[in-house]
């Protein structure tokens, strides 16, 4: 709530200071920061970042180049205990015949070519002589085939684990159904889409409508396209060819391209798959790549739903246990904290929903308020500014520490010591110790005066545009919060002037925004309006607050605003007038400027003379400080 107390300083909209917030999350002293989202994405963008420069993407068929050099090491194992067998047979033609058999495989084994998807494509057409080579190689084409079908189709592991005959053969079935499926849904054609579940499930469980299955089987075929682009040509002509290798079903290969191209002519579907930049130097597998891929384009997609929840403001999108899955827990419950923001706030009676929009509470307002008393006065305490002596004493408030003589009428606050020697002095001692009443000395007190305040707030364009309009409403609500909170008794009325003068409500004054400023510094309207306010309280101190950028510019001429700059004589002497009128009902004027251009000095300096009040010349930083100082200040009075 004082994170949002400064920014609803800035433009007043509850909304704006929420999505600041949710944005750039809370910065407070002695605690760790509250991230936003725009940390978050900083934060992501870093953790993808680290996976670019850990893994070198050249590497990925190092792997399946190990597995086939141990595959053709078994097999030229195999074929010289076969040879050898044969010599120890002691058959000639037999011995013949094998070594005529073992060269041709070793001639064959000689001319493999070194890229690993061109070896396994050879390979699937050789006819093994070791027993064991032969099981190490339908192992691995196994493997890659279940990995690289397990890219199009991420939810069909158990599926695809044991693919093979009949497996085949449902597959295909599958793939043709589902094609027939994609074109009916382009087409805009009704779906059945129970009685393909019904059919094929299996192959994707879990899925609740075609929508689901059509956006999955996109984002498979994305990751692997990521994938090829990612890739140097040389890696990728290699990848590409164990997948020609691996898939020689023709009819399979044809329905997976199918799928692909109606895929890529569905409108929503179009976007490109980007190409990451791997600069690492850790291995990886192929299975590896494909795991890391969709963990990327997660991030990705994350990334968009975080940025787009940044500009609209609304986080219904974003999912902490996602969230969490994907960034760990911390980020996880970060994006929780901000989802509940506007609920937590509206639990604590902060703020309140009406029809949808968000308003401060009467308890909200009181918070911005004590925040903004908060923040001058901890600035006064931390520098030492104020300290203003005065010489009166009264009736009525808090002891001092002097001391007088006492006469009827004074609170009977008796200095016993002093009184007791007063008498001693007087008798010259002995006992009992005989007091009068001129013996008595009491504790002087502090007079609490009741006063009344107009606090004149200049709404000119030129405030915000010198950066003084944020500053003058702090002062405004911490001066309502210091009174209703101090000094009870008093009474506040705030009135903002432009080209013409408006009481200003203090629980509305976080509202007052850029739009409200418009040119004209009418200060005589301004000046009509306090005394009529001041005019309903005849005890006490009167007087009007002014905090001004800028002299007056606009005056009334019956109804009608008359506006000039450089102002004219007719402004000023219209202007002045009213500040008689003021000092004739006993009105001080206390002015506080936040410029000191030419034309506002004299002027300031002509209102003083009249009026007798004082001007100060404050920076917007600083006008605070002033402000409530003199206030405290003028507060406490001692009469003699």
């Amino acid at each position: 709530m004082e994170a949002l107390s400064d920014d609803l300083m800035s433009d007043g909209d509850i909304w704006n200071a929420l999505q600041r917030i949710t944005r750039w999350g809370l910065q407070r002293e002695n605690e760790p920061a509250a991230p936003g989202l725009q940390s978050l994405v900083q934060r992501l963008r870093s953790q993808r970042q680290q996976e670019l420069e850990k893994y070198n993407l050249d590497s990925l068929m190092d792997d399946v180049r190990e597995r086939v050099t141990e595959i053709v090491r078994a097999e030229r194992a195999g074929i010289e205990r076969k040879v050898a067998g044969a010599d120890a047979g002691g058959d000639a033609a037999l011995r013949a015949m094998l070594e005529a058999i073992a060269s041709r495989k070793r001639e064959f084994l000689d001319t493999l070519p070194d890229d690993p998807g061109a070896a396994i494509s050879a390979l699937a057409d050789y006819e093994f002589l070791d027993e064991s080579a032969r099981t190490q190689f339908e192992a691995l084409e196994a493997m890659l085939e279940e990995q690289v079908l397990q890219s199009r189709f991420q939810n069909m592991q158990e599926s695809l684990a044991a693919l093979g005959g009949a497996e085949l053969g449902d597959l295909k079935a599958m793939m043709r159904d589902l094609n027939s499926l994609l074109r009916d849904h382009l087409d805009g054609r009704d779906t059945d889409f129970d009685r393909f579940m019904e059919q094929h499930g299996r192959f994707f469980p879990g899925a609740g409508s075609f929508d689901e299955i059509a956006s999955q089987l996109h984002d498979q075929s994305q990751q692997m396209e990521s994938l090829l682009r990612s890739m140097s040509p040389e890696m990728r002509r290699s990848l590409d060819d164990l997948m020609k290798a691996l898939l020689r079903d023709e009819e399979l290969q044809d329905e997976l391209a199918t799928m692909a191209e109606i895929l890529e002519s569905v409108a929503q579907f179009r976007r490109p798959p980007p190409g990451y930049d791997f600069s690492g130097h850790e291995s990886i597998t192929l299975e590896e790549a494909l795991r890391l891929m969709r963990r990327l384009h997660d991030l990705d997609l994350l990334e968009r739903e975080m940025r787009r929840a940044q500009d609209t403001g609304d986080l219904e999108t974003l999912d902490p246990a996602r969230v969490a899955d994907l960034m760990g827990d911390d980020a996880g419950q970060a994006v929780d904290r901000l989802k509940q923001l506007s609920q937590v706030l509206q639990d604590a009676g902060y703020i309140q929903g009406d029809g949808g929009a968000l308003t401060l509470t009467a308890r909200g307002t009181r918070m911005i308020g004590q925040k903004a008393l908060q923040d001058i006065f901890q600035h006064l305490k931390r520098e030492a500014f104020g300290g203003h002596e005065v010489s009166q004493h009264g009736l009525g408030g808090d002891r001092t520490d002097d001391v007088k003589t006492y006469e009827f009428g004074d609170n009977f606050l008796l200095d016993m010591s002093r009184t007791v020697m007063n008498s001693v002095r007087r008798t010259g001692g002995g006992r009992p110790v005989s007091v009068q009443v001129e013996d008595f000395e009491v504790y002087r007190t502090e007079q609490l005066s009741q006063a009344s305040t107009v606090l004149m707030l200049d709404m000119s364009r030129s405030m915000p545009l010198r950066g003084c309009f944020v500053a003058a409403k702090k002062v405004a609500l911490a001066l309502n919060s210091l009174i209703r909170t101090q000094f009870p008794r008093d009474n506040l009325y705030i009135i903002g002037f432009s080209d013409f003068a408006r009481e200003l409500r203090p629980e509305s004054l976080h509202q007052i925004a850029w739009g409200d400023y418009v040119y004209g510094t009418n200060m005589q309207h301004g000046f009509v309006m306090a005394r009529r306010l001041l005019g309903r309280h005849q005890s006490g101190t009167r007087q009007i607050i002014l905090i001004t950028d800028g002299e007056p510019t606009a005056h009334l001429e019956g109804d009608r605003v008359e506006f000039a700059y450089p102002p004219t004589f007719r402004t000023f002497q219209e202007t002045l007038r009213e500040v008689s009128r003021c000092t004739r009902e006993g009105i001080v004027i206390n002015t506080f400027m936040l410029e000191r251009s030419h034309y506002l000095t004299d002027f300031v300096n002509q209102m003083t003379r009249i009026n007798r009040g004082r001007a100060f010349f404050a920076t917007p930083e600083r006008l605070g400080d002033y402000v409530l100082v003199d206030y405290v200040a003028s507060k406490r009075k001692r009469i003699n």
